[in-house]
């Protein structure tokens, strides 16, 4: 138990990469502590753009080789809405974690935070099978069309 009083059990703090939990390439981690009490939460892996390489490169393979890219946009909608549920099933952990590490009241964490996340990632969810391509109208005896499908991956730090 923290000294919040929050009892929280912080299941991983390595990055995940290529479908398993690793340490940074680096082997660095970083405190993250509660700004109420400077007490520390946890040590979690420093990722850096070597981690970030090696997860482009995994979530490329992945993006290649996997079913993502020829899903049906209405099954990805779906996978998107289960993630949503896996969310909100794990909503109190998550809100008491997100509240030690802004040092915020749990309450807005529970009520606002986690919730407004789970509306953004469920409006994208939805609009998974209603972005279609469109026919442009061009001169002479062509037809000009747009399709859109996933394209990649994208690395941030």
């Amino acid at each position: 138990m923290l000294e919040s009083g929050l009892d929280v059990l912080i299941r991983q703090t390595q990055l995940f990469i290529d479908g398993q939990w690793v340490s940074a390439q680096s082997g660095k981690t970083f405190c993250t502590i509660n700004p109420s009490n400077e007490e520390v939460i946890a040590r979690v892996a420093e990722g850096d753009a070597a981690d970030v390489e090696l997860a482009v490169l995994a979530a490329r393979r992945a993006f290649d080789e996997g079913p993502w890219p020829c899903m049906d946009a209405r099954e990805r909608g779906k996978i998107m809405h289960r993630f949503c549920d896996l969310i909100e099933a794990e909503m109190d952990d998550l809100a008491a974690i997100e509240s030690l590490d802004n040092g915020k009241p749990i309450k807005d964490a529970r009520s606002v935070d986690i919730p407004l996340a789970i509306e953004c990632i469920r409006y994208y969810a939805g609009w998974a099978d209603k972005i279609q391509g469109s026919t442009i109208p061009v001169n002479g005896d062509f037809l000009c069309y747009t399709r859109r499908e996933p394209v990649g991956v994208a690395g941030q730090i």
